[in-house]
């Protein structure tokens, strides 16, 4: 289980989301993996088209899982099924 969180330099509502995102993660011991869509839209277009205008944007396991803000109760609830399933 991999949680991704897509971000831009200078939004406050994502450095919100990666504190939050770093507390959750290692409850869990889950990677946490940052990546700014203007930085990766040299090599990667398509991603700040889909989801440039919806940040921050969490993806758990390359799915979209929230957007705007972390939903915590639905992160805990899927962060621990997974690790059930492991």
């Amino acid at each position: 289980m991999v949680v991704t969180l897509l971000t831009r330099a200078g939004c406050p509502a994502c450095a919100r989301a990666l504190d939050e995102l770093r507390e959750v993660c290692a409850g869990y011991d889950a990677p946490l993996t940052v990546v700014d869509v203007d930085e990766a839209a040299a090599h990667d277009p398509e991603l700040r088209a889909e989801f440039g205008d919806r940040l921050p944007v969490v993806l758990l396991d390359d799915r979209e899982h929230s957007y705007g803000e972390v939903d915590r109760p639905r992160l805990h609830r899927d962060l621990t099924a997974l690790r059930e399933q492991a």
